[in-house]
């Protein structure tokens, strides 16, 4: 069980994180995470299992425009058109978060968890994507988790990068 997120994550998120750690650990791989809405929720979990959170090579988290530009490279013509929540802006974290680390797989989250005041700006609507050394072109998904809350936003968002995360080391 992790331990500092025990509270938060439930069993199920909990036991993903382990296979997927695992897994990374059996193939001797390194991961990586490239966050907005969830803050390093993600990042957190990756590091908080013992015995196999050495799998874990490094986290972002980018939760302004800035942050997505300047630390990960996304283009600022990707965060005028399509926006920093889009798919497009998950795959640029994505191929970002591989390019400057040293992991094998890394995911990216961009998301809504509350409602904003544009109609655009939809609670619960989050865009992932992973990407992977050498493999074919990252692979994205968009999820619309409605209104939630914030926190139950997070943690599906948490469980949907983790089965991704699973899916690319499964092709390894």
């Amino acid at each position: 069980m992790a331990e500092a997120l025990a509270h938060i994550v439930p069993t199920s998120i909990d036991d993903l994180a382990h296979q997927v750690l695992q897994m990374a650990c059996e193939r001797n791989l390194k991961l990586a995470t490239a966050e907005s809405c969830t803050g390093g929720l993600l990042a957190s979990l990756l590091t908080d299992i013992p015995g196999c959170s050495h799998a874990f090579e490094r986290g972002f988290v980018v939760y302004t425009d800035a942050a997505k530009n300047e630390l990960l490279g996304v283009r600022q013509s990707i965060l005028d058109i399509d926006g920093a929540v889009s798919e497009a802006a998950a795959v640029a974290l994505a191929q970002g978060a591989l390019e400057r680390s040293q992991a094998h797989v890394v995911a990216a989250i961009t998301g809504f968890t509350d409602p904003g005041p544009s109609p655009e700006e939809e609670a619960g609507l989050v865009y992932f994507a992973t990407a992977r050394r050498g493999g074919a072109a990252p692979r994205h998904r968009r999820m619309r988790f409605g209104t939630l809350g914030r926190a139950r936003v997070r943690q599906a968002a948490l469980e949907t990068a983790l089965e991704m995360m699973r899916d690319e080391l499964l092709e390894i």
